[in-house]
């Protein structure tokens, strides 16, 4: 009967505190053998509170200890068997013998160290690469919880935009950086006229492998917002959306006749001086521009001289020529 309150009271110590790496894969029955003749030297008696304690501050709330049982995801079974090797030796070695708590002490602290350093060497995970998306093999086992925590996106990428040019050519990759099951099929949907991201809103385009969606020859009508969604059996594993604008020809054309026509105002092709650019980048043109202004000016008063001289000039008469003509004959 006292065994049996004995061991209930050692339970409720043993989970009174958060889990670890310690409790994620040592039995409980192993860690009542481990304790059970743990000696308080300062008293000389049996205390198996103490020894929890002796455990909590080695192995529960050990930074070290929680962050080498940070593996990769099919790593676990491995970090169980590396403390394994370090605990149940000294299960079987204490179990219903007393041992003073400097014993534990160090004992207890060797097997952590030692732990420490076997755990570090389990390959290390390759990490979440944000922003979305489900990403499985970027899990890491968690001493606290006792289970891989994911990377905990969201499934939604945010819209990306795409520009095309009417009648050419426009391809979407529904490509992620990080790594996909074998056995995945994409689907591409559209909402079209619409920037969205409301599942309601698109149609079914097309279904299989290809993770390439492309558009020969873009026109208005395919201006819209395109989703790609990848599985892996019935789960959804992202959906990528691509929000595709197109301009049309007559536009750009439009366009870059009014550059060229900007262009031939300015002395000698030169480009206007960038919004961005410097004060001192401005003044340096500010030269060039007065004596165009200033050679154009001259150039337009010699011209409109000219036009007043031919204009005030008599002009001679038929009669006043005959009569010229006559005098020259009596000569």
């Amino acid at each position: 009967m006292c065994t049996s309150a004995l061991r209930l009271v050692c339970v409720c110590l043993l989970f009174r505190t958060s889990l670890s790496c310690f409790q994620c894969f040592v039995e409980v029955s192993d860690s009542l053998s481990l304790c059970w003749g743990h000696i308080v030297t300062k008293n000389n008696v049996r205390n198996v509170d103490a020894c929890f304690k002796k455990l909590d501050r080695i192995f529960n709330y050990h930074e070290k200890v929680i962050e080498a049982g940070r593996v990769g995801r099919g790593y676990g079974e491995q970090l169980k068997n590396l403390l394994d090797a370090e605990i149940l030796p000294l299960v079987k070695e204490f179990n219903e013998k007393l041992n003073k708590d400097t014993v534990y002490e160090e004992r207890l602290q060797r097997a952590a160290d030692n732990f420490i350093a076997a755990a570090s060497k389990l390959p290390r995970v390759s990490g979440c690469f944000p922003p979305c998306g489900f990403q499985s093999a970027g899990a890491v086992y968690n001493c606290v919880t006792c289970q891989y925590d994911s990377c905990e996106f969201p499934l939604d990428c945010p819209v990306k935009d795409i520009n095309a040019t009417e009648n050419s050519r426009s391809q979407m990759w529904c490509e992620v950086p990080f790594h996909l099951p074998g056995d995945i099929q994409v689907i591409w949907r559209v909402a079209e006229e619409v920037k969205t991201q409301q599942v309601d809103q698109f149609k079914e385009v097309t279904a299989g492998l290809d993770r390439l969606y492309s558009i020969p020859s873009a026109s208005l009508q395919h201006r819209g917002t395109y989703q790609c969604e990848i599985y892996s059996g019935q789960r959804s594993i992202v959906r990528l959306y691509f929000f595709l604008t197109v301009t049309p020809e007559v536009l750009l054309g439009h366009t870059e006749l009014q550059e060229i026509f900007d262009l031939s105002l300015l002395p000698a092709g030169r480009l206007l001086p960038d919004p961005g650019a410097s004060p001192c980048c401005i003044l340096l043109s500010l030269p060039l521009l007065l004596t165009t202004c200033l050679t154009a000016l001259f150039l337009l008063l010699f011209l409109s001289l000219g036009a007043l001289y031919w204009s005030s000039k008599p002009k001679q008469t038929p009669h006043a020529e005959h009569a010229a003509g006559d005098e020259d004959l009596e000569f």
